[in-house]
């Protein structure tokens, strides 16, 4: 009597998993962006947008106005460091590069260089939960840091549907989610923390038209949420415009 049940059974562990539900999205509002500004992280802390840019002799972190695209406050990066990702934490904001394996942690208010810091690896996305830094690569492992001492605490693998997720790129922490760029792509995953499992995608095809980017690196990169008033801004590099956006189903 148990072997059409052990049959079943062994015909539902073979099946694949199922990949994640795809999500679309509405714009809300565009906002001006600077064309030249090579998107590496971007986040909204206490009414304040600060932007981290990138390539060699141009990386860059800056705090600009929302509704005007205008650089309220920028420190330049010495040449030989190219910007990567951005988040907060407490008065600071911390700040990676992409292969000198050293980030920086400055004054969120004067921007002043407080310390240095190094990891093994390349340097892509930053966010935080409010108890760990959450760091990629590029490949499909996200790293759990220390915000005191930056020593990794665990890390998990990013799938969806059984299958790696590599290529992750700007993060942002919304709601007990990590939202993710896939570099080269229009889709933003949304992972589980705890898991590492996919548990959406939202494709952002066509929020900016071809027209209106500069060549084949001007692509979706940087997620930023507003908490306090529940506003989820994209854009991406070299992008012209920044997105306020609503995911829908």
């Amino acid at each position: 009597m148990r072997r059409p049940f052990l049959i079943l059974l062994s015909l539902c562990l073979a099946l694949p998993a199922a990949s994640a539900p795809v999500e679309h999205y509405i714009v809300l509002h565009a906002y001006p962006h600077d064309p030249n500004a090579f998107t590496q992280g971007l986040i909204f802390e206490d009414g304040h947008l600060y932007e981290s840019t990138g390539l060699y002799g141009h990386s860059s972190l800056r705090e600009e106005d929302l509704q005007t695209g205008r650089v309220l406050r920028e420190y330049d990066l010495p040449s030989r460091y190219f910007g990567e990702g951005l988040t907060n934490w407490g008065n600071t904001l911390v700040q990676l590069t992409w292969k000198a394996h050293v980030g920086f942690v400055y004054d969120r208010r004067t921007f002043q260089l407080l310390r240095t810091f190094h990891y093994p690896g390349q340097g892509w996305g930053l966010t935080q939960d409010g108890h760990d830094l959450i760091m990629s690569d590029g490949t499909d492992t996200l790293r759990f840091l220390n915000p005191q001492t930056f020593q990794q605490v665990r890390a998990v693998k990013v799938t969806d549907g059984g299958k790696p997720v590599t290529q992750i790129n700007a993060l942002e922490y919304i709601r007990g989610e990590i939202f993710a760029n896939i570099w080269y792509s229009n889709r933003i995953a949304r992972i589980s923390p705890e898991t590492g499992r996919v548990l959406g995608w939202v494709d952002l095809s066509g929020i900016l038209p071809i027209i209106e980017r500069r060549g084949s690196d001007a692509v979706l990169n940087g997620i930023a949420w507003d908490a306090k008033r529940d506003r989820l801004f994209v854009t991406g590099k070299l992008w012209p415009k920044l997105f306020e956006i609503r995911v829908v189903p």
